[in-house]
């Protein structure tokens, strides 16, 4: 890669796209977000906000569309980085938005839920695919970023074993980010994949948030749940960790709990969701290992139901 400055596209400028690319423009890093032509106009026009615990500002960020993307890259340097942060259902279409942002030594990092985004990922560009995920908690509102507190962290690692670039490694590491690299990076995704799974059924199923489903004597229910769940990344290889599941029964069964996951919130408030991404796909994978989901399985057919009634 050289010692030249590191090139990163980030395609999507949602909570996660659009927090850490304001945090890598405030370090003075190389950074472009790809996104919609509406979006490009606004930020043209007026910045991106970005609302942070103690922080409120408006950076004028770079930004291109697909289309302008497309334009004459023939003629330019690909990026050095290619950072996917988009929605489950936004990824087949980003795929042939970043291509031409893609060349011989490009690294992509996809920051989606799940797993079926690496397998994605790689068929399209293999060899050149590393693993990554993000915790933050934010949101999109009125065309601003919110970071809702001041967890940021971006964790990532080769998928096979090797060295992680040190020029991506030092162009990711700024202030207000915490940057992790680790060996076993498909072993955080599929720990971060059962825990984002299990509070999806937990919360589908029973259609509640957890204290309400603690209240009406769900604890056991929300057991079985999560060890089917991990039986399933068991039998893949990549059991998970007592912290990871001391942490996940912690937040599923907290007496007067608030929480929800995000795929309860789409479903509930009839926006498209990544259903099939995070279930669908983890079913599936269940039944390539042979093991049985019956939870899952009913949690499934009661998602696709609702979806297939409001014509998803």
């Amino acid at each position: 890669m050289g010692e030249h400055t590191v090139k990163i596209l980030i395609a999507g400028a949602g909570a996660t796209g659009g927090a850490f690319g304001t945090r890598l423009f405030e370090a003075n890093r190389d950074v472009t977000l790809l996104v919609r032509a509406a979006r490009a106009a606004t930020m043209r026009s007026t910045g991106l906000r970005f609302i942070a615990p103690g922080e409120d500002r408006t950076n004028h960020i770079p930004v291109l569309t697909a289309a302008e993307l497309a334009k004459d890259r023939s003629d330019s340097t690909p990026f050095d980085l290619v950072i996917v942060a988009v929605k489950a259902n936004g990824l087949e279409p980003i795929i042939e938005d970043i291509r031409p942002a893609v060349g011989e030594h490009t690294r992509i990092i996809p920051f989606l839920n799940g797993m079926a985004q690496i397998d994605r990922l790689v068929d399209e560009f293999p060899g050149q695919v590393l693993g990554g995920l993000v915790k933050i908690v934010g949101t999109v509102k009125d065309d601003a970023v919110h970071q809702m507190t001041d967890l940021a962290v971006m964790t990532i690692g080769s998928l096979d074993g090797g060295e992680i670039p040190e020029a991506i490694a030092d162009a990711l590491d700024v202030p207000g980010c915490k940057l992790q690299i680790l060996e076993n990076i498909t072993d955080a995704l599929w720990e971060k994949w059962i825990f984002i799974a299990a509070a999806g059924v937990v919360t589908c199923l029973f259609r509640a948030p957890v204290g309400a489903i603690m209240a009406a004597g769900g604890q056991a229910h929300v057991v079985r749940i999560v060890d089917e769940l991990e039986a399933i990344a068991a039998a893949g290889g990549h059991p998970v960790s007592a912290k990871a599941r001391d942490m996940t029964l912690s937040m599923l069964t907290a007496e007067g709990s608030s929480f929800t996951s995000s795929l309860y919130r789409d479903v509930t408030s009839g926006l498209p969701s990544e259903t099939e991404h995070i279930l669908g796909h983890l079913a599936s994978t269940a039944g390539d290992l042979g093991v049985q989901t019956p939870l899952l399985d009913l949690t499934l057919v009661q998602l696709r139901a609702g979806e297939s009634l409001r014509g998803h």
